[in-house]
C-alpha cells in the first residue's frame, strides 16, 4: 500500500470513527440524567423540547469541522453532506489537511457513506489501482468496536473512544450536564437562536450513557479506565437552538492529555431525504483486513 493511499485510509478512518461512533461514549435519552441543584431548570426544559423535535426530524444537511492536536494526528477536517438518524445513515464529502499533505495520488476530497453501521470510503483511482479495481474501503464500525481494547482498535481510534453525532443524542448528553446553563440569545447563520452550554466529566459521560447499560460492572469499569488512560478528561458541549426548537449549531470539545479535540457542526434543512446506495461487494475491500496486513508487512510501499 503506497504512502499516499495509506494516508487517505488513515485520515478517512479516523474521521469515520469520530463521526459514527465505533465505541459509543455519548448518547442517552432526554430522561436519563439526574440534574444537580446547579443545573438551569429553564435550560433543561427548553433542551428537552429540542431533543424531542430533533429526534422526530430524523435527518438534516450538515457542515462539520473537526480539529485535533498534533499528538492525535493534527490538522483539520471538513465534512459536508446529509445525515440521518434512527436509523443512522450518512452521505458526506471530506476535505482537509489530512488529505492535503498526502501527495499527488491523494484526491482533493473523499466521499464517505454509511448504512447499517458500515462505513464506505472512496479511495479514488489510486486505491483502485492498488486493490485490483476496488476503490471503496469498507469499515464495519460494530466489528471495530468489539476490538477497541486491542492494539489495532487503539491505533484506529487514537485512544479517543468516539462520538455518535446524532444531534438528538448530543442534546441528551448536554441535558445530563450538572452545570447546564442558558447563555442568552445569539444570531447564527442569520437565525436568532438561544445559546446553551454544559460540561461532563468522563465519569458523568459513562454514567449517563444509556447504550452502555448492556455492559456489566467490570466491563464499564474497564471502559472508563481505558478512556482515562487515553487522556480524555471531559466533554464541553455548546448548542444553539432556533425558534423551531431545532439545533442550528453544535460544538463539542473533548479535553485530552494531547490537547483539545474540537468539533463544530452546522445543521439545516431538517427532514431532508437521505438515500444511500452502498457500493457493490466487487468494488470494496475491507479496511480492517488491510490494516492487519499492513501491520504484518504484507502490503508494501511503492
Amino acid at each position: 500500500m503506497t504512502v499516499a493511499v495509506r494516508r487517505t485510509v488513515g485520515a478517512a478512518a479516523a474521521t469515520a470513527l469520530l463521526c459514527a461512533g465505533a465505541v459509543a461514549c455519548g448518547g442517552g435519552s432526554a430522561e436519563s440524567g439526574t440534574k444537580s441543584a446547579s443545573a438551569d431548570s429553564g435550560a433543561a426544559q427548553a433542551l428537552t423540547a429540542a431533543y424531542k423535535k430533533t429526534a422526530q426530524a430524523r435527518s438534516a444537511k450538515v457542515a462539520m469541522t473537526m480539529k485535533s492536536p498534533s499528538g492525535l494526528g493534527g490538522g483539520s477536517v471538513r465534512l459536508s453532506g446529509t445525515m440521518g438518524w434512527n436509523p443512522t445513515v450518512m452521505d458526506m464529502t471530506m476535505k482537509g489537511s489530512g488529505l492535503d499533505t498526502g501527495g499527488a495520488d491523494v484526491p482533493d476530497s473523499v466521499r464517505m457513506i454509511m448504512q447499517n453501521d458500515v462505513m464506505y470510503v472512496d479511495g479514488g483511482a489510486a486505491a483502485a489501482k492498488e486493490m485490483g479495481g476496488k476503490r471503496w474501503m469498507k469499515l464495519d464500525l460494530a466489528s471495530l468496536g468489539k476490538q477497541a481494547d486491542g492494539a489495532l482498535g487503539q491505533q484506529m481510534t487514537g485512544g479517543l473512544g468516539s462520538m455518535d453525532q446524532d444531534p438528538a443524542q448530543q442534546i441528551a448528553v448536554l441535558l445530563d450536564s450538572p452545570n447546564l446553563k442558558h447563555l442568552g440569545s445569539a444570531t447564527v447563520d442569520g437565525e436568532r437562536t438561544e445559546h446553551y452550554k454544559g460540561k461532563l466529566t468522563v465519569e458523568e459521560m459513562v454514567k449517563s450513557n444509556d447504550s452502555l447499560k448492556v455492559l456489566g460492572a467490570d466491563e464499564r469499569s474497564r471502559l472508563l479506565k481505558n478512556i482515562k488512560k487515553a487522556g480524555i478528561k471531559d466533554y464541553d458541549t455548546e448548542l444553539w437552538v432556533n425558534k423551531d426548537d431545532l439545533p442550528v449549531r453544535l460544538d463539542v470539545t473533548m479535553g485530552s492529555a494531547q490537547g483539545p479535540v474540537e468539533m463544530s457542526e452546522r445543521f439545516s434543512d431538517y427532514g431532508a431525504a437521505v438515500k444511500v446506495d452502498v457500493p457493490p461487494a466487487g468494488q470494496t475491500f475491507d479496511l480492517m483486513d488491510s490494516f492487519g496486513k499492513l501491520g504484518k508487512g504484507t502490503l508494501q510501499d511503492s
